[in-house]
């Protein structure tokens, strides 16, 4: 097939789009239940995260809060906080990614 052409029909085209935005629409519904769990400072703080970037919870170690060490506190939390969007990120593209491949749309995402 040549770079740039629809294959098939656009009939069977349409209905394949189609079906991959009613898919689409279950699986971010899905990844809005599934979460990931990030931790940071080796283990002092853990990040819960969905799979649609909402932060579910941050647990902090309390060791780390009677340190006093206010800005490393904040230092931890940004990169824990922006890793766990980061994998977040990452896991959501990845379950679109493979619903338009298992579909024959790859391409198109």
């Amino acid at each position: 097939m040549a770079k740039g052409r629809l294959p098939g029909n656009p009939m069977q085209l349409l209905q394949q789009i189609q079906r991959l935005q009613e898919e689409m629409v279950k699986t971010k519904e899905m990844l809005a239940q599934e979460t990931l769990t990030v931790t940071a400072g080796g283990g002092a703080i853990t990040v819960v995260i969905t799979g649609d970037q909402r932060i579910r919870s941050i647990a902090i170690d309390p060791a780390l809060i009677s340190s006093g060490d206010v800005e490393m506190l904040q230092d931890l939390l940004v990169a824990a906080i922006n890793q766990a969007i980061e994998q977040s990120q990452t896991y959501a593209a990845e379950r679109l990614n493979a619903l338009a491949g298992q579909m024959g749309l790859g391409g198109l995402l």
